[in-house]
């Protein structure tokens, strides 16, 4: 009788082997993805930290066009993106740091804006408003894709002696303010989430998102609305000397009007490009050659992810999540998506 062939099949060992590696890698793959979520969560950090608004750093001037050497200057203030924070701090330490300058003549205020938050659209209109009345600085405006609802609001910081211009293709208008609300009533009802919450009054939780609003409510929500409505009315019967509130009341129904809509029914003076609008402000000002400046702000970390300080502002994680729950009165252009503002 023969022996069995003791070499015969694959020996155990290599099994235990190939596991073993297995295992291994396995590991250091869920390390290495640990550590790359840690590393990202430490950059989204930092960058929330460098744009909260609170760098006094100041913007710089920047050579755009005409004489170097002069020293008289016409000035480009730009207003690009959603009106909101950390970038209304910004501009406002921009339109400062002009009002400080006595070498700038005249400014043009350059927007490109949809709109954004009430609160920051008056406090840009407010800062406009000082730096034409204290300093004496003629503010010309120049529309260029878009300047509605707030972005309209803060074109009337030029006042009743600035000029607006709009681009061919600009959109403007939307006068009116919005306040995002989500009912998801149904679906909670469906998924068998009930809204249950711990108040100290009726309207605590007036814009729950689980349930109806009710008349009392919505009726209370749209005084206040009212209030922000008659502000945006009032800032521009005192920017547009050519309006009276009969014409204003037939143009604020929250209408997209073209700029050849616009200049026909006064809400901008003539259509052109910004270099119009720098000839004209230079020729107002009696100036031949004037330098042209724009300001610009020191790059931050958020800037670099997002890759241009013209996206909406950036919100932490749980600005996100509350967001759709805050009370946000906006002059914004269509309807705001979850979380778009902070």
């Amino acid at each position: 009788m023969s022996l069995p062939d003791q070499h015969s099949g694959p020996p155990p060992w290599p099994k235990t082997i190939v596991i073993q590696q297995r295992s291994f890698l396995w590991l250091a793959g869920v390390l290495f993805v640990l550590l790359l979520m840690s590393g990202l969560m430490n950059l989204v950090l930092l960058a929330v930290v460098s744009t909260d608004g609170t760098s006094p750093a100041a913007p710089r001037q920047v050579y755009v066009s005409g004489d170097r050497s002069s020293d008289e200057r016409i000035a480009i203030l730009n207003i690009e993106g959603t009106i909101s924070p950390p970038f209304t701090d910004r501009w406002i330490r921009t339109i400062r740091a002009v009002a400080e300058d006595d070498t700038v003549k005249g400014v043009v205020l350059r927007i490109d804006s949809p709109g954004g938050l009430v609160a920051d659209s008056h406090q840009i209109y407010h800062e406009l408003n000082r730096l034409r009345e204290k300093s004496s600085i003629p503010i010309y405006v120049s529309m260029a894709r878009i300047a509605a609802s707030g972005g309209y609001y803060v074109a009337m910081g030029a006042g009743p002696q600035g000029r607006i211009f709009a681009e061919p293709t600009t959109w403007t208008g939307s006068i009116g303010v919005i306040m995002p609300r989500y009912n998801a009533a149904n679906l909670a009802g469906k998924i068998g989430v009930e809204a249950d919450p711990l108040v100290t009054g009726k309207f605590k939780d007036t814009l729950s998102p689980l349930r109806d609003m009710t008349a009392e409510e919505r009726e209370l929500w749209q005084e206040i609305l009212n209030d922000s409505f008659i502000r945006f009315k009032e800032v521009i019967l005192s920017g547009r000397a050519n309006l009276n509130e009969e014409k204003l009341d037939a143009l604020a129904t929250g209408q997209v009007f073209t700029s050849q809509q616009a200049k026909f029914n006064g809400l901008v003076d003539a259509i052109g490009f910004q270099d119009d609008v720098t000839a004209a402000l230079a020729k107002e000002l009696g100036l031949e050659d004037p330098q042209i400046v724009r300001y610009e702000h020191p790059s931050s970390l958020m800037d670099l992810l997002t890759g241009s300080v013209k996206a909406q502002s950036p919100a932490a994680p749980w600005d996100q999540l509350l967001g759709p729950q805050t009370p946000q009165a906006l002059y914004y252009c269509g309807s705001p998506g979850i979380g778009l503002l902070p």
